[in-house]
């Protein structure tokens, strides 16, 4: 099953930017089949449903390694049936609605 997920990683490093876990976690998310898209409060997914929590599951597992000792993430996820609907068909059927 396909699925899109929007994915929130807010690692605790006693810093006030997390750019450098967020990055970490982009180039581990890049490792995977999966269309992503970056934004400005977190990274849209979309593949297969396992792929896409591996690769959260993955993140998560980078970030500890490089010793980041909590993690709290926020993931809202779609699946539709009745079609495969990428990331880039959703914005462009609202930017259609726009011109």
């Amino acid at each position: 099953m396909k699925c899109m997920a929007d994915l929130c990683v807010i690692p605790f490093n006693h810093q006030v930017s997390v750019a450098d876990e967020i990055a970490t976690c982009h180039r581990v998310l890049q490792t995977y089949a999966l269309d992503i898209q970056l934004h400005g409060y977190g990274t849209n997914l979309y593949g297969d449903w396992d792929e896409v929590f591996g690769a959260i599951k993955a993140c998560h597992e980078a970030l500890h390694n490089s010793g980041i000792v909590r993690i709290s993430s926020t993931i809202k996820v779609g699946t539709r049936t009745d079609k495969d609907q990428t990331i880039q068909d959703k914005i462009q059927a609202v930017e259609d609605r726009l011109l």
